[in-house]
């Protein structure tokens, strides 16, 4: 299965981490789409989501290149590739847990400016601190050929560097360790406060009865947000299990199917959240159905009137003969 610590990566795990790498890509680009087309929709929830699919966006086409090219040296574009990754990957586990944050201000501490005055915080932080770690790992050399010991043919820290358990940690093991304590703890916190008022609101839905129902959709539409957590920890935990597998220098870690899976999860949150927050989303999946039957729509009249025309004959030529028929007429 490997020479030594290198991990073999099959065509058929590059296959299937293609795949994902591309589903990611289109669901993370469809958000992005999906919130400039609407503006009704430009909701802050909506807007950290589109921020959290940038980096999954990211993550997606760097970890395509890598697991297209399977690195064998530390060449330049093996660099390259491992500090957009590291970049974006870090990138969305910060981003993943400033969703969460906002959504438990928001909802649990009922504070809307509270929960808006921290999207800056959340910049700074969520573009910031990944990219000063991506830039002093590159700087100091630690960004390189990983001989797949810890993923699935792209780059990441440096096989031979003797500190390497150190910057795995620092470029994103750590961060991930943290969002897999806070996110259960929040979104717990959020489910048993969302719990608590519906059980009080009960109590008065024969008085709410007759109220416009429209603020409780889009209410319940930024309710969806509370599942990317699970998400989350769902897609990450593969590549946890092989980072402790390589702790204990276990050859478990090179084993296929566990490939295959921290591949799949690494590469399929931009996809995950575009099904969960734009497929099975009514009021999205409804315009985007729209949308597409009204483009075939489109492509079937103008098929329909290209067929009309006779071989020859441009569009001009029937407005000609009624014309000169309307002429025969009036003599």
């Amino acid at each position: 299965m490997a020479d030594g610590n290198e991990t073999v990566v099959y065509f058929s795990e590059q296959v299937i981490v293609l795949c994902s790498c591309a589903l990611s890509f289109l669901g993370s680009s469809l958000i992005i789409l999906t919130y400039i087309i609407w503006a009704d929709l430009r909701t802050t929830p909506r807007r950290l989501l589109v921020f959290l699919s940038v980096s999954d966006w990211l993550s997606a086409v760097s970890y395509a290149y890598g697991v297209w090219r399977v690195f064998r040296t530390d060449s330049l574009d093996c660099i390259a590739q491992g500090a957009v990754s590291t970049f974006a990957n870090t990138s969305s586990f910060f981003w993943t847990v400033a969703i969460a944050v906002y959504l438990y201000v928001f909802i649990v501490r009922s504070n809307q400016r509270a929960a808006d005055s921290l999207v800056w915080c959340f910049h700074i932080v969520s573009w910031g601190v990944p990219l000063a770690i991506t830039v002093a790992a590159v700087c100091l050399y630690k960004i390189g050929y990983d001989a797949s010991e810890v993923s699935v043919g792209w780059c990441w820290v440096r096989i031979h560097a003797p500190d390497r358990i150190l910057w795995m940690l620092l470029t994103g093991k750590i961060w991930e360790f943290l969002a897999y304590l806070t996110l259960p703890v929040l979104y717990i916190l959020i489910k048993r406060h969302i719990h608590i008022a519906h059980a009080a609101l009960s109590e008065y839905r024969p008085i709410l009865a007759t109220r416009p129902p429209s603020q409780s959709f889009s209410s319940m539409a930024d309710m969806k947000l509370t599942l990317i957590p699970i998400i989350f920890i769902v897609l990450r935990i593969w590549s946890t299990v092989r980072f402790i597998l390589l702790l204990v220098d276990s050859p478990a870690r090179q084993h296929p199917v566990l490939v295959t899976l921290h591949g799949i999860g690494n590469t399929s949150q931009g996809a995950a959240n575009c099904i969960m927050f734009v497929l099975l989303t009514r009021p999205l999946r409804t315009r985007l159905c729209a949308a597409l039957f009204c483009c075939s729509k489109c492509r079937a009249d103008s098929q329909d009137a290209a067929q009309r025309l006779l071989p020859g004959q441009d569009a001009s030529t029937p407005r000609e003969e009624d014309r000169s028929s309307r002429v025969g007429t009036d003599r």
